[in-house]
């Protein structure tokens, strides 16, 4: 369940971002930039679905939240050009921290059951 949802999020920043990007004038290379970390985030847990080892899975997820930390870097840099309001910027921001904070409690779960192997 946990993970389904998980994958929801996951594919609703990277659909958003991309949508925004679309929408609001910003640096050609930061929109590329972070269009490319949000989708990053989505694609690696979509390929945790099917992973070939839990070490598999936990290696995806712990580069989704990598790239997940670095979209909110991306959304911090262009709230700070005034590119996005602080609305856009917080609902953004907030997406990432709650998939950030389920793939953190995803990956001690399964560095839990990979130590018990």
């Amino acid at each position: 369940m946990a993970k389904n949802l998980l994958l929801e999020y996951s594919e609703k920043l990277a659909c958003e971002i991309a949508a925004f990007c679309n929408e609001y004038k910003m640096d050609t290379n930061v929109s590329y930039q972070i269009k490319k970390s949000s989708s990053s985030v989505f694609a690696n847990i979509s390929e945790a679905q099917y992973p070939q080892s839990l070490a598999d899975m936990l290696s995806k997820f712990e580069i989704a939240r990598k790239e997940c930390a670095e979209t909110e870097s991306w959304l911090k840099l262009i709230f700070s050009t005034g590119s996005i309001d602080e609305e856009t910027f917080k609902k953004y921001r907030n997406l990432c921290g709650r998939i950030r904070r389920m793939l953190t409690a995803s990956c001690i779960t399964i560095e839990s059951k990979l130590r018990q192997v």
